[in-house]
């Protein structure tokens, strides 16, 4: 197949599925950064140099993706950013919220603190945060499919809705985030991106472009989704770990997971690496190899 002339969102959306695409995050600073970014999330022209290194280093030592943050539409920067924190693991996910009034305030928290409990370092969030990536220098297609999805939120959700640098996967934009549940979804329109939000609200999933939490591996990811589909329930119902004892000598299984109900049932799936054509990976690259990994029929245990 031909994919020349085609961004790389519409090129992945021909036959690519979207489970196993989520990025992996356990912790997450969210900082306001009202106008332009740069190609990089933490970049020397969009926080400056005074603080850049010290919090890409911190950021990395502590496992936290740094995300830059800004309301739709055009905003003035007041002096005043308000940053999130949270902790997106499956078990006792987390938000919190607070503002600053100068970046080097930054360097004052303790990043490990995103692996544990709630710190307290701000208000606790139990609304959803829903990010909607716009970051149209890392992928144009973040750009113009996200910032549209985003202020359609933002009408009905005016205080819980950011545009986010890049989340990972631009090629399945329009991209979101929940947070702190981590729940990421992609190939959202206005209607399926608000019924994520009143799911997750209710502490439920939706399915719909549904690629996976952000604190499961890829083949959990995969494991969990593929249970859902035949034994919807609520979002904190199921709990996924990977089996690490496999013995296979299959080349195309990756990996397999045993996910468990909280009521005692039990689920194996075996996720399996398929390749799909070369095409971009990104708006203007040169094609590559593209692989996802695709779920066998769950095996019910005793």
């Amino acid at each position: 197949m031909n994919f020349e002339g085609l961004t790389c969102s519409a090129a992945a959306a021909i036959d690519v599925p979207l489970p196993g695409t989520a990025t992996r995050v356990g912790g997450w600073l969210c900082i306001e950064q009202p106008g332009a970014w740069g190609r990089d999330v933490i970049g020397d022209e969009v926080l400056g140099p005074e603080i850049t290194p010290e919090l890409a280093a911190r950021t990395a030592a502590a496992h936290v993706r740094p995300t830059l943050i800004r309301r739709p539409g055009r905003n003035e920067f007041t002096g005043t950013r308000t940053v999130l924190i949270a902790n997106s693991r499956p078990e006792g996910s987390w938000c919190e919220r607070f503002q600053i009034t100068d970046l080097k305030q930054l360097l004052d928290i303790d990043l490990h603190l995103l692996s544990g409990p709630p710190p307290g370092i701000g208000a606790r969030v139990h609304d959803p945060v829903i990010l909607v990536c716009a970051h149209g220098k890392r992928d144009q297609c973040c750009a113009l499919l996200g910032r549209p999805i985003a202020a359609d939120l933002a009408t009905a959700y005016p205080e819980r809705v950011w545009e986010c640098s890049h989340t990972g996967g631009h090629r399945f934009a329009p991209a979101m985030v929940l947070l702190p549940t981590g729940l990421t979804y992609g190939r959202v329109d206005t209607e399926s991106a608000t019924a994520a939000v009143e799911a997750a609200r209710r502490g439920a999933i939706s399915l719909t472009g549904f690629r996976g939490r952000s604190g499961h591996k890829p083949i959990e990811q995969v494991a969990e989704i593929a249970v859902r589909e035949q034994h919807p329930d609520a979002l904190d119902a199921l709990t996924v770990r990977l089996e690490t004892d496999s013995t296979t000598t299959d080349p195309t299984v990756a990996g397999t997971a045993v996910v468990t109900h909280r009521d005692g049932r039990r689920w194996r799936v075996t996720a399996r690496t398929v390749a799909f054509a070369p095409r971009q990976a990104s708006c203007g690259a040169a094609p590559k190899p593209v692989t996802a990994l695709i779920a066998d029929p769950i095996q019910p245990l005793a």
